[in-house]
Order: C-alpha cells, then sequence, then structure tokens
C-alpha cells in the first residue's frame, strides 16, 4: 500500500492498523543540532530518518502577484529592517530563527486595499506553473498524497496589515473585509479550474494561523457573515472536480473556530496544537463526530520529556488512531531541545504502531 492509498483509507475510514512514518519539519537550530550529532548536512533526510514527506501538493501562484519590490531600509551587524514582497516593514534577527518585528503596513484603509492589493489578486496566466504537466507526472510518481493549494482566507490578510490593523478593520469596514476574503476565493477556484482538470488529488489544504492561545483572532459572527461564503464558494468548486477533503492549518487553540470551518465546508483540521490549552481531539470527535478529520496533534513537547512521556502521548491519540479520520504528525515544527536519538526512537516507535 503506497503512502497516498494509506492516507486515503484514514482519511476516509476504510480502515488502516498503521500510520504513515512522516517527518514534516525542525526548526533551523534544531538541524544544525541534529547535523552535530550525526545528521548528514547533504543528501535526503527521509532517506536517512526512514520517512517520507506528508504529502505533495500542485497549485498556482494565488497570492500576490506582483509581489511589492522589496526595499532594504536598515542593516547591522545582528537586524535589516526591510519592506518585504507584501507590503510590510519588518525587522528580524539575522543570525537565528525568528518572526519578524512588524513596524508598518502598507494596507490599512479600503482605499489601500483598491490602490496596492486588489489588482494584484487577480487571474493571470503567468501564475500557473510553465512546468505543470512535468509536476503533475512528479505527484503521480511520489506515491504520496496530492493536495491542491487553496492559499489563505484570513491569515494572509492579517500578515497584510498587522492584528491591531485587522481587529479594527473587520468591524469598520465589514463590507471591504468580506470582499478581500472573497478576491482570494475568487482566485483560488479560478487555479483550480486551470490546474484540476489536468490531475485527481486528494485533497485541498490551505493554510491561516488564526488563532492564538486565547483563540481566533476572527470572531465566529464575522467568519460567518465574512469568511464562511468564500470557504463555501472553494468548497463547491473542488466538489466539481471530485475533491471531498479540504484542509486548513491553523496553529493556536481553534476551538471556537472549528464548528464554523465544518459547516462553511472544512473538514480537515491541522495540527490541533496541544499547546498550553491543552487541545483534545477525540473531544472534537465526540463533538463533530467523523465529519472531521484530524491530522497532527502528536504533542511536539513530549519529544524534550521523555520516552516515556511520547509512549504516553501515544496512548492518549490510540482512541483517534482507532476512530479512523486521523493521521498521526507532530503538532508543530520539531524543537532544538529533541535529540537526533531521540527523534529516530520516536520515529521507530511510530513505526511500530498497531492499534
Amino acid at each position: 500500500m503506497t503512502n497516498r492509498e494509506l492516507f486515503q483509507n484514514l482519511m476516509m475510514y476504510k480502515g488502516a492498523d498503521r500510520m504513515p512514518v512522516v517527518h514534516w519539519a525542525a526548526w533551523t537550530e534544531t538541524m544544525e543540532r541534529w547535523y552535530q550529532e550525526g545528521l548528514p548536512r547533504k543528501g535526503d533526510i527521509h532517506a536517512f530518518l526512514g520517512t517520507t514527506p506528508h504529502w505533495t501538493s500542485i497549485g498556482a501562484n494565488v497570492g500576490l502577484f506582483p509581489p511589492f519590490e522589496e526595499v532594504m531600509l536598515e542593516e547591522t551587524d545582528e537586524t535589516r529592517t526591510y519592506r518585504d514582497a507584501s507590503g510590510v516593514t519588518c525587522r528580524a534577527w539575522k543570525k537565528r530563527s525568528n518572526i519578524p518585528h512588524y513596524l508598518d503596513f502598507t494596507l490599512k484603509t479600503p482605499r489601500d486595499w483598491e490602490d496596492h492589493y486588489r489588482w494584484r489578486l487577480q487571474p493571470d496566466p503567468r501564475r500557473v506553473p510553465g512546468d505543470l504537466a512535468t509536476r503533475i507526472e512528479a505527484c503521480h510518481r511520489s506515491g504520496l498524497p496530492v493536495v491542491f493549494w487553496t492559499g489563505s482566507l484570513m491569515g494572509w490578510i492579517r500578515d497584510w496589515m498587522g492584528v491591531e490593523n485587522l481587529a479594527y478593520f473587520m468591524y469598520d469596514h465589514p463590507d471591504v473585509f468580506a470582499e478581500m476574503v472573497m478576491t482570494v476565493a475568487d482566485l483560488v477556484c479560478w487555479a483550480a479550474d486551470q490546474i484540476l482538470p489536468h490531475i485527481r488529488v486528494d485533497m485541498g489544504f490551505g493554510w491561516e494561523d488564526i488563532c492564538g492561545r486565547s483563540g481566533p483572532f476572527v470572531s465566529p459572527p464575522v467568519f460567518r457573515a465574512a469568511v464562511a461564503p468564500a470557504y463555501r464558494k472553494i468548497r463547491a468548486r473542488l466538489e466539481q472536480y471530485g475533491v471531498s477533503l479540504y484542509g486548513v492549518d491553523s496553529d493556536g487553540d481553534v476551538t471556537a473556530l472549528a464548528g464554523e470551518w465544518l459547516e462553511a465546508g472544512v473538514n480537515v483540521l491541522f495540527p490541533i496544537e496541544v499547546g498550553v490549552w491543552k487541545a483534545d481531539g477525540m473531544a472534537f470527535r465526540r463533538r463533530y463526530g467523523k465529519a472531521l478529520r484530524i491530522i497532527g496533534h502528536f504533542d511536539k513537547m513530549t519529544l524534550e520529556k521523555s520516552r516515556e512521556a511520547v509512549l504516553s502521548e501515544f496512548e492518549r491519540l490510540r482512541p483517534l488512531m482507532r476512530d479512523g479520520g486521523y493521521m498521526l504528525m507532530p503538532d508543530h515544527l520539531i524543537t532544538p531541545g529533541v535529540s537526533l536519538d531521540m527523534y529516530r526512537w520516536y520515529l521507530d516507535r511510530v513505526r511500530e504502531l498497531r492499534f
């Protein structure tokens, strides 16, 4: 059974007694540690670890096109201050992994949207990869699940204007916010029409990261009014091409939006971070039944603690594994406190899982 077939069986409740052995990603500092502990700097990390990627993807550029010209504003030995490709002025550390400090935003008003952003989110043949046929063939050869990229309906807008500006904008200009969201959705649907007639994919998948430790940045009422129609439009287009799975990646506590996403057509959530709020995938399953699938949800911090903690985490997740509609992966990037030996031991235990 290929990993693609295993994924389909897991997500469609067709029965599977094991999990794919997946390596997703690690922080740069984690990788440096692993190189010191024996991971070759060159070569295929999956061949070394005995893992596979979680999936392969195909899609068009549904972001800002053309992007803003990047401009360096100031540079020191430790930091650089610049305007990035999305029009945001940032300051970032140069020598360590970090989220930049956002200093200013081009997008603040409805006029900014019209002048600088809306026209960058229109269909253009140049958005479609010129080597599409080659990419399609590579997807088929990979033996991995194939996902179609559906962009971001909220997270990109948050990035383009900042959390505080977004918080005011959604309430001061609700119709414009809804137009922003639908503009991205229309572009995603256009991209689907360019690509999905040529390849059968397993899932549409997008990114949001629209929640923090206290819940979502976009409230459920605003979501229902301004965002859900756009999700439904994408969902309908995916179904037109025989794609029944629609997933979203959002970190943070997604509890308040999970039902809203499901109602709007999203039926796969990733990664259901455990976090300080102790998210519980089985609680989601009890509330939403088998309509909602889950990917991820393994508490990555157990890998820094002990083998006993990892085994306990497997036991916590075993009911979901037995139930189906679940694919085991860490709930975020592997942290620098995890040794290469510990990570390889964890992968061996995943390899042995039966349920």
